[in-house]
Formats: C-alpha cells, sequence, structure tokens
C-alpha cells in the first residue's frame, strides 16, 4: 500500500504554479491526471488528495448514518469546496487563489504526507502547527512503540 510520507517545500511560480513532489506523484500512480484539493475543516490548510480518494469518501458516506445536518456540512465543506487540479506536462498544478488566500499560502507551498491523503501549508503557519503536535504527542505520550504493542497485543488476544 503506497502512502503519502515526508514534507517538502516548493515554490510557486509567477503564473501561479506549483509543482507536485515526485514521491508524491509517484503514490497517485502514472495514470492520475491531477489531485484535488479543499480547505480543511481542522487547521488553516488544504487537504489534497486523489479523486479516487474522494469517490471512496463518498462510498463511506452511503455506509454511515448520519445526520442530515452533518451530511449536508460533509457535501458542502468537502465536495461542494473541492478543486480538481490537473497536472501539466511537468507534474505542476495551478492553485486557485482564492484557496490559497483563504489559507494564507504566498510565495511556497509545504507539501506534507498524511498517509492516504496530504496537506498544503503556508511554510512559516506548518512550522508553528508542527511544533504544537509535538509538545501535544509528548504530553500525551505517544509513541510508535507502543502504537505497535497495542495491536500486537489486542491482535494476539490480550497477550504478548
Amino acid at each position: 500500500m503506497a502512502v503519502f510520507l515526508s514534507s517538502f517545500v516548493n515554490k510557486i511560480d509567477k503564473k501561479g504554479r506549483v509543482s507536485v513532489p515526485a514521491p508524491f506523484r509517484a503514490v497517485l500512480g502514472p495514470d492520475t491526471a491531477g489531485i484535488v484539493v479543499f480547505r480543511s475543516l481542522q487547521v488553516e490548510a488544504l487537504e489534497g488528495c486523489s479523486i479516487a480518494h474522494l469517490e471512496l469518501l463518498s462510498q463511506s458516506l452511503e455506509k454511515q448514518d448520519l445526520s442530515p445536518d452533518i451530511f449536508d456540512l460533509i457535501e458542502t465543506t468537502i465536495f461542494g469546496g473541492s478543486v480538481q487540479l490537473p497536472f501539466d506536462s511537468e507534474g505542476r498544478i495551478t492553485l486557485p487563489q482564492s484557496l490559497i488566500a483563504g489559507v494564507g499560502i504566498q510565495e511556497e507551498v509545504a507539501f506534507v504526507g498524511r498517509r492516504k491523503t496530504f496537506q498544503l501549508w503556508d511554510p512559516a503557519k506548518l512550522a508553528t502547527h508542527e511544533t504544537a503536535a509535538r509538545s501535544k504527542a509528548r504530553a500525551k505520550d505517544i509513541s510508535l512503540s507502543k502504537i505497535i504493542a497495542s495491536v500486537t497485543q489486542t491482535a494476539n488476544g490480550g497477550k504478548e
């Protein structure tokens, strides 16, 4: 299973184009013509994914017992706010001014892998967010070894 990993900072050119990192394009696959972006519901960034991921989300929503209110919020904010951005011949996309202005992106974009999706940030805002996230993770004593041990223990019926 391919996942979006790492962080990359790329410059936006004078025409508003930015190169999507090659490792991200590789995860999307050679037949993918572009990405989908929308404003995050939780942080001051853009969410990015493949159209296939949004199709999976759509199918998952049909299987949920969501109130009409929540369903409407998701459809309005995610599906209604999404923009499909095709790759040019060099793997670049053109970010809509309305989206990047809404999250404070100006001259550079930080692409941040998040397993099955990725985010696009203003680099300075990302640095602040990462510092806060690391502090919260330490305060909650989150560690990879504990996550793996918990899953292993559950899979073994509570036995190590």
